[in-house]
Order: C-alpha cells, then sequence, then structure tokens
C-alpha cells in the first residue's frame, strides 16, 4: 500500500488511491448502499469488485511480466495454440460494423481475444500510435485519469509498458486516437 500511485484528475485533484499507505476500509467496490460486506463472496465470481475500470489493477513491474509472457509468445505461460487464438485478430473495424460511426475515434481497428492490435492500417483507422507501420499487439488502460499501455512488436521481438497520469479528457493525438501524452512518451523511445 506504501506503493500504491495516486491517480490524480488533470486538474490536480485526486482521482483515485490517496491512501496515504493504509489500507481501505472497504479493499473492493463498494456497494451502492455503501456496505462492504464480503461474507457472500465467492472468489473468482466477479473480479470487478477488486479493481478500476477494466477489472485490473498491476504495478509497472507486474505489467512488465505480462509483456515478457507476450514475448516468449505464451511459452510457459499458455499454449502455443491459445496464445495464437488471442492475438489472431478476430474482429477489425470496417466503418460500419459496431462501435458508432468512427470506432471510437478509428482507436479500435482489429482486436482479438481482449487482444487489441495497433498501426494496422486501414481507411477508417487511427491507431498509429507508434508511426513506423509496424503492427503491435498488446492493451490500452484508461481510468481515472490515467493512461497506459503494454505493446509488443511481434517482428522484431521489442515491446513497451508505460503510464502516465492526470491526462485531461481532451488530450487528442495529433496522428492518432491515442493521446497527445501518449505519442509523446512513444516517440521518445529508441528506433
Amino acid at each position: 500500500m506504501k506503493r500504491a500511485v495516486v491517480l490524480y484528475r488533470a486538474t490536480g485533484e485526486v482521482a483515485k488511491d490517496d491512501l496515504k499507505g493504509k489500507l481501505p476500509d472497504c479493499l473492493v467496490v463498494a456497494a451502492a448502499d455503501g456496505s462492504c460486506d464480503m461474507t457472500a463472496y465467492t472468489p473468482g465470481d466477479n473480479g470487478s469488485l477488486f479493481s478500476p475500470q477494466g477489472g485490473l489493477r498491476i504495478s509497472m513491474k507486474g505489467l512488465a511480466r505480462l509483456g515478457q509472457a507476450m514475448a516468449l509468445e505464451g511459452r510457459g505461460f499458455l499454449s502455443i495454440r491459445a496464445y495464437a487464438e488471442m492475438t489472431h485478430a478476430r474482429w477489425r473495424y470496417d466503418g460500419a460494423n459496431g462501435l458508432g460511426e468512427d470506432g471510437e475515434g478509428g482507436f479500435f481497428c482489429a482486436y482479438g481475444l481482449a487482444v487489441h492490435r495497433i498501426d494496422t492500417g486501414g481507411e477508417h483507422c487511427r491507431d498509429t500510435l507508434f508511426n513506423d507501420g509496424k503492427a503491435r499487439i498488446g492493451h490500452s488502460g484508461d481510468a481515472y485519469g490515467l493512461k497506459a499501455g503494454l505493446w509488443w512488436n511481434p517482428s522484431n521481438g521489442k515491446g513497451v509498458a508505460y503510464f502516465t497520469t492526470a491526462v485531461p479528457p481532451d488530450d487528442k493525438g495529433r496522428r492518432s486516437a491515442f493521446t497527445a501524452r501518449e505519442e509523446a512518451l512513444v516517440d521518445r523511445l529508441p528506433r
């Protein structure tokens, strides 16, 4: 708890997790009535009780470990077949197949089983975070002013994990549907 990252809004106000090194009174998202009774909870039943938007609380070290599992193409973690099934683009945005008229601003263009594919190209796509023409697989994170990502390039075996906080909601990227802050982070990476 002492190493927990406080998430700030762009205004500087605390958005989440200003715990001052102490455990909160309730370790889960409290019920609508404010109660925190865990006696009826079945482990594994509803993981979102313990998490922010999207269901994952993870350290940068933990995120990097997931990236290492991706770099090993699942070996030691998943079967080769399961890894291939997970990372294969099962859905591609074509301008008319969901996500509204603009496909979330061109952010989601190809998706596997909870694995986002970016820099895929396409008429309606603005998923060019790295802007180098090399497709990557991974996942983005977005909660309470935090933007994060884990992206792996299967063609060269390199990946990146990042997070940034206090990102304003209107922080639009220049070349992509990612934020300007995220574009600036990846632009500083060695090529």
